[in-house]
């Protein structure tokens, strides 16, 4: 069976989830073995609560997908027979860097060497490496087992079929997979989901609005429509055709984008504002942050899932 390899966090746990949920052999690599014990036991306790809630993934059960994933504190032995390796340590660059340097002396030429960083850029992780042409970032979105989306991103030396292999296997597994043609900072996701909080902090910094119906009008208003189409297809669907709507919004969309100011500090005033609108709502507390994640995951599985049943209607 081919095996698939991941560090043992938040992220390494829940694509160890998706991979197994798939049917492949995976294994969880950490320096410390009770990072390992803990991780697994944390997708035993999520695979059993899934399956009882009907939100399981795969054909396979809990118990024959919890079968399929192990864990190993040797880098040597975690990585041997893997076919792809997916890195999910800390947003650091350094350290990210000295992990791909050392699996680059023990692979193979025929291993994918992926990372989960969500705004390192390829170039910088991975220029240098022996292996680079194997070498790709696959970025997830937290958390890949209900949010599909991985953005797969060359390095400018990535070989073609890097590319396209990491694509068919994420497809195997059931995310879905965008290429990008070339690198480019925070890639797609970040790059527009920047654009949008930077609006957001204006708009309430300027008094527009209070932070509560901002983000209302995201949630009840255009994240409804985005869960099912991007807004180039909302432009194409909200007239005759895309000409036709920049025939038609062209200017006013002009004279609205002009007025946006400069790139927000995100500090200050605004920043304590914000704070405590969000506080209110969900109080800085590790109970009341995990009991809001728990119904956020449970919102995205029966989103999901309805995405699922829409399709194949």
């Amino acid at each position: 069976a081919n095996i698939y390899f991941f560090f043992s966090g938040l992220i390494g746990r829940s694509w160890a989830m998706v991979f197994a949920s798939a049917g492949f052999k995976v294994k969880l690599y950490d320096i410390v073995q009770q990072q390992i014990t803990d991780a697994l036991e944390n997708i035993r306790k999520k695979m059993k609560e899934l399956e009882e809630s009907g939100f399981l993934k795969g054909a396979l059960s809990a118990e024959q997908q919890l079968a399929l994933i192990s864990g190993c504190t040797d880098l040597k032995a975690a990585v041997e027979g893997a076919t792809f390796i997916q890195e999910c340590t800390p947003e650091n660059l350094d350290l990210k860097k000295k992990i791909f340097g050392q699996l680059d002396l023990i692979v193979d030429d025929n291993v994918i060497l992926s990372s989960s960083t969500s705004c390192l850029l390829p170039s910088k992780l991975f220029t240098g490496l022996k292996h680079v042409k194997q070498c790709i970032v696959s970025h997830p979105v937290n958390p890949p087992y209900f949010v599909p989306l991985v953005e797969i991103v060359p390095h400018p030396e990535t070989d073609p079929s890097t590319i396209e292999r990491t694509y068919v296997l994420m497809k195997k597994i059931g995310q879905s997979p965008v290429k990008l043609n070339k690198e480019i900072e925070g890639f797609i996701l970040n790059r527009l989901q920047y654009a949008v909080i930077s609006e957001a902090w204006r708009l309430v910094g300027e008094g527009v609005v209070s932070p509560t119906d901002l983000d209302l009008v995201m949630s009840d208003g255009l994240g409804m429509r985005y869960a099912f189409i991007g807004p180039l297809e909302t432009m194409h669907l909200n007239a005759e055709g895309i000409s036709n709507y920049c025939e038609r919004y062209r200017e006013g969309m002009k004279l609205v984008l002009n007025t946006f100011g400069s790139v927000p500090e995100y500090s200050g005033e605004v920043e304590q504002k914000v704070h405590q609108a969000m506080s209110e709502k969900i109080p800085v507390v590790p109970k009341h942050l995990d009991s809001r994640r728990e119904w956020r995951d449970e919102c995205l599985a029966r989103l999901a899932r309805l995405k699922i049943q829409m399709k194949s209607d």
